[in-house]
């Protein structure tokens, strides 16, 4: 069972259905080796982090573990409908220090004093599912290895917690916390899992893409936060897929109440991705749809509907928009296969053609699932006004970032105008412009190091 399989089971902060939240799937990881370091010559943040563990548990760290955030350059809310998404791992990470004990506690403190201290029995873990805390991701990565190995008498951890990674960004800082979480406690247990990487989950596997050179990666957040965990945003938009799924699965004749993710009914009928755009244009209304016409085109009570279909965070929801989301996420799956295409066959013109299909994406994002803001679109504006070749918003969306594909000879004129444009005429967004645009290149995997 690899690492990236477990996350399904543990990313439960969401309120929307366990089987559907594969956030954490998206995340590049490859639990590769552990690297071995020299005592003498730790890296600086492995040095601080050191020092801080020391002077806060009284010992030293006797491993560190990292894993990556992500960002995703196009696939955005497929994945849980069953389509394929293209993540790549970035520099920025969650490291934790860690001290194996035997007490059978697991303390837990973090470098930001903003995330308070947190202990808990390895025996009785607790997680609050209607509180989005810091430390309950690291609980979701621990249990799930306490489950998947049978661990009856789990070790007790000292830890101490750096992120790089913006929190509520869509870089996926919570998966990587989940699934740094995973790897210190396999190695305090003395476990190991296999080495995975996943970006397509019907059926599960992983393909590699050789991006075309000539451009760089550029992330800028537009400082405006949206915790998944928190909002009725992210879950309403997974039920409008699911209930699309129903209703096209009924026109068609399909057994609809076992039809669960779009990508079902396109492989029950047997049919192309742009034959599924062509049936929702000609089975579902761009009209809201109330929950009574729901149960009409489906034939049943508005209690059947409410007891069986709508989770129960969705029952005072009166309309679902169906055919914007349906057409959204059919079209970027399609878009998904044909960047793939593109950086396989490498065409002269790749770099325009892949920035096309960027910018697309952002256009349904915004118009068909609704899960841009203002600030976002501003942001894509201005990063495709001073040369960008392709730009989206990543990650669920009411917030966070946006990627943009850069050439590299423009890109220190492109970092200088962006900053000037966005960061240099907000005051607050000032006051975090380093941290908030930055270039990147896919980053190294999860890993453990120890000191030689």
């Amino acid at each position: 069972m690899s690492l990236l399989m477990w996350q399904r089971k543990l990313h439960i902060l969401q309120e929307a259905e366990l089987n559907l939240l594969q956030e954490a799937l998206k995340l590049p990881v490859f639990y590769s080796n552990i690297v071995l370091l020299n005592v003498s010559n730790l890296p600086f943040r492995l040095q601080k982090l050191k020092e801080m563990f020391i002077s806060k548990f009284g010992s030293a760290p006797k491993f560190y573990a990292r894993a990556p955030g992500r960002v995703n350059l196009i696939g955005e809310h497929i994945d849980y409908c069953g389509y394929a998404v293209l993540p790549m791992a970035i520099e920025q990470d969650i490291l934790i220090a860690v001290e194996p004990v035997q007490t059978q506690v697991v303390q837990l403190a973090n470098t930001n004093s903003l995330y308070l201290d947190f202990s808990t029995s390895v025996n009785n873990i607790q997680i609050n599912k209607t509180k989005p805390q810091w430390h309950n991701y690291f609980l979701c990565g621990l249990q799930g290895i306490q489950e998947h190995f049978g661990l009856n008498n789990p070790t007790g951890m000292n830890c101490l917690l750096d992120g790089t990674i913006p929190p509520s960004s869509g870089l996926s800082s919570s998966s990587a916390l989940v699934c740094c979480a995973g790897l210190v406690t396999l190695r305090a247990n003395g476990k190991t899992l296999s080495k995975a990487k996943l970006i397509e989950f019907s059926p599960l596997r992983a393909t590699d893409v050789r991006l075309p050179s000539g451009a760089t990666f550029v992330i800028a957040n537009s400082c405006v936060e949206m915790n998944k965990a928190a909002t009725s945003h992210y879950n309403i938009r997974v039920m409008e897929c699911r209930l699309a799924t129903k209703l096209l699965s009924k026109s068609k004749g399909l057994e609809w109440r076992k039809m669960l993710r779009l990508h079902d009914v396109q492989t029950k009928l047997g049919v192309s991705l742009e034959e599924m755009l062509t049936i929702v244009e000609e089975v579902l209304h761009p009209e809201p749809y109330s929950t009574e016409e729901i149960c009409k085109c489906l034939g049943i009570s508005l209690e059947e509907l409410r007891s069986q279909i709508l989770s129960q965070n969705m029952q005072d929801v009166s309309t679902f928009k169906l055919y914007q989301r349906a057409k959204h996420v059919y079209s970027e799956a399609a878009r998904v296969l044909e960047f793939q295409k593109i950086c396989s066959e490498a065409p002269a013109n790749a770099l325009q053609l892949l920035g096309e299909l960027m910018k697309q994406s952002h256009i349904s994002c915004r118009e068909m699932y609704e899960c841009s803001c203002p600030e976002l679109d501003r942001l894509v504006d201005i990063c495709l006004q001073f040369g960008a070749i392709g730009s989206r918003l990543t990650g669920a969306g009411w917030g966070g970032c946006t990627v943009s594909m850069v050439p590299t000879d423009k890109l220190n004129t492109f970092l200088k105008n962006v900053k000037k444009a966005y960061y240099q005429t907000d005051g607050q967004r000032l006051a975090v412009e380093n941290n908030s645009l930055f270039a990147t290149k896919p980053g190294r995997g999860a890993l453990v190091f120890v000191e030689a």
